[in-house]
């Protein structure tokens, strides 16, 4: 369990693979907390109605929404084969929820006259919150939709800018199925928007520990609706991003794809653009959007858990230290840590700093869906 059951934001975990005994054990501190919402990660390998069911009977009449994961981020730092979980206190914060079903069929309209619902619900759950009340949206999508990209950029435009964090559910590196919870079961196919109207301090934020280097290649063939790369500079994808990266002959695998990733300028900014897998073809499948034409960059990176302690810092001068961090982590920055020996260490900083989430197959920022970043919401108190 939470090691502060202290605090108003009550943050709660449970290693138990059976999913009563889980929810039994987060259960009593998550009501604890008198919760207009919890928020709950769960890990793939748990029996999914069960959990659901589990949750309707011990979380009566309390709202609550998630998805699965490739890994969760607990009160303990990092955990695979798990449930985390927190819960929001009423009077400090107000949850309105909406979902959207068949994410993968979504057109750019579908976002508007949902939303716009949503918005109206939200003005009305502040009423009484005072003038300090702001909003924030949260937004858990399935990971495999080949979506994320269309789907944060017309939610964003219909939110009217308001700042918007989330992350694409996983399954624990299986790429066969990815579910979201809501309204007492978990959905396939689908996402889920929280607009949470808070009167704390709260700050969203994308970090990545990747710097562009001047290794450069192009897309020249590609099946953007399916994010398959199949030539990289005229050569079989495969075969060409593994001599660019030094690597050439080696086998690829998600190891690699984590330590030596590309990234796109847009903006002025360089974005990682994560490769999922290799194929058979030596084409690549990306967790993003990828086009023909589009110059990739090798990135490489710098010190992942200093870089993280920078990123708290910059956060605690900016709304005090944190109560909670909801945090969206690619499941490449965990598989990073995992080969150098540094998730034990990493793990330590995020139980300092209150982090709660999981690992993804993306991110959501604002209007962008991007990959193998630290992306998040952080709460200050009172």
């Amino acid at each position: 369990m939470s090691p502060q059951p202290s605090l108003s934001l009550v943050r709660a975990c449970s290693h138990q693979a059976d999913p009563a005994a889980a929810i039994d054990e987060l259960s009593p501190s998550l009501l604890a907390a008198d919760p207009v919402l919890v928020v709950l990660f769960c890990s793939s390998h748990y029996d999914l109605p069960a959990v659901a069911a589990q949750v309707r009977a011990r979380l009566p009449g309390v709202p609550v929404i998630g998805c699965t994961t490739a890994g969760e981020l607990t009160p303990f730092g990092y955990m695979d084969g798990s449930i985390s979980a927190v819960a929001f206190p009423k009077g400090d914060f107000a949850a309105t929820i909406g979902r959207f079903d068949h994410v993968s069929r979504f057109e750019i309209g579908d976002a508007r006259p949902r939303v716009r619902e949503l918005l109206a619900e939200a003005e009305d759950a502040a009423i009484g919150m005072g003038p300090d009340a702001r909003n924030v949206a949260l937004f858990l999508v399935d990971g495999l939709c080949v979506k994320e990209e269309l789907i944060i950029s017309a939610l964003h435009d219909a939110l009217g800018g308001l700042p918007l964090i989330g992350g694409s559910a996983g399954d624990d590196m299986r790429f066969e199925q990815t579910h979201v919870l809501h309204d007492g079961e978990f959905h396939v196919d689908a996402g889920v928007l929280l607009i949470l109207t808070t009167i704390r301090p709260f700050k969203v934020f994308r970090n990545q520990h990747f710097v562009h280097s001047d290794e450069k290649m192009v897309v020249t063939q590609a099946d953007p609706t399916r994010r398959i790369v199949t030539e990289i500079n005229a050569e079989p994808a495969a075969r060409e991003y593994a001599r660019m990266v030094g690597l050439e002959g080696e086998p690829l695998t998600p190891m690699i794809f984590a330590s030596y990733p590309v990234v796109v300028r847009v903006g002025g900014e360089y974005y990682v653009r994560s490769i999922q897998k290799v194929n058979e073809d030596e084409s690549l499948t990306f967790f993003c959007a990828i086009d023909e034409g589009i110059v990739l960059t090798v990135a490489t990176g710098v010190d992942i858990v200093r870089n993280l302690e920078e990123l708290f810092e910059g956060l605690t001068a900016e709304i005090g230290k944190p109560e909670l961090i909801l945090a969206f982590d690619c499941v490449f920055r965990s598989l990073e840590l995992e080969q150098k020996q540094l998730k034990h260490a990493a793990s330590k900083v995020l139980a300092s700093q209150n982090v709660v989430g999981f690992c993804t197959y993306g991110e959501q920022f604002n209007a962008m869906h991007v990959n193998q970043t630290f992306t998040g919401l952080a709460i200050g108190r009172r």
